[in-house]
């Protein structure tokens, strides 16, 4: 995987930074991305210290397709190439209908769907000249519903939706298309203070661990969508 080149979205902490480091650990060249640039400059100096790798800062927000256009041209300027995109970006508010602001709906709706097709289609053109791979972040809550869960829901199933049928439109052009679909996941997201009551949960880094096994995949099997639990729900024995 040397000299191969990946961009995630929303790497700065969380799922992607967890993404982030088992990359740089199987050797690419590794573009993170945030809202602001002095964020992602910091934890990019941390991982390109700490796993001795080439790590690109880019400073982007995934609601504005000329901002993920932009992203992608600094990446091929940098390195010339894109082999692997994390579409990881995302946010939840939860509430019930009733309560649910028009805010809301569309800041989740923008980011968690529309955000990754604004990604989508500013890195195809690169993944299919490297003949590369797509992979989405979505969730278990994608086919899972539940109680004040509407705007995350409707999200995240149109995220499973979307990733699908992506797969099927550029699977003959040698672009691979997987999403993944997490449980609970020890990450900061909603609030929560990640601490020893989490150790039970997916940590971020197993999510990585993931995508670095689905990038070693040979070529002609496509897990296409693959669902990841905690092995022992709420760490009980």
């Amino acid at each position: 995987m040397s000299n191969k080149v990946a961009y995630i979205t929303g790497g700065t902490k969380g799922i992607g930074k967890g993404v982030a480091e088992k990359m740089l650990e199987a050797g690419y060249k590794v573009a993170i991305s945030g809202r602001t640039k002095s964020s992602v400059d910091v934890v990019a100096k941390e991982l390109s210290e700490k796993y001795q790798g080439e790590v690109l800062s880019i400073e982007s927000n995934v609601r504005s397709i000329a901002s993920e256009k932009e992203a992608i041209k600094q990446i091929n300027e940098k390195w010339g190439r894109l082999d692997c995109v994390v579409a990881n970006a995302g946010v939840g508010h939860f509430a019930p209908i009733t309560e649910m602001t028009d805010e809301q709906w569309h800041d989740t709706i923008d980011i968690n769907l529309t955000g990754v097709f604004h990604t989508t289609k500013a890195s195809m053109d690169s993944l299919i000249s490297n003949e590369g791979y797509l992979i989405t972040i979505a969730s278990l809550a994608g086919t899972n519903f539940f109680p004040k869960g509407a705007a995350y829901n409707a999200s995240k199933f149109g995220l499973v939706g979307f990733s699908q049928a992506v797969m099927m439109d550029v699977r003959d052009k040698g672009v691979k298309v997987s999403t993944i679909m997490p449980g609970s996941v020890a990450t900061n997201f909603n609030g929560n203070i990640v601490d020893e009551k989490d150790a039970w949960k997916i940590q971020p880094e197993d999510i990585g661990q993931l995508v670095v096994d689905l990038l070693k995949m040979d070529p002609r099997t496509l897990p296409s969508k693959v669902e990841v639990r905690p092995s022992i729900p709420g760490g009980k024995k």
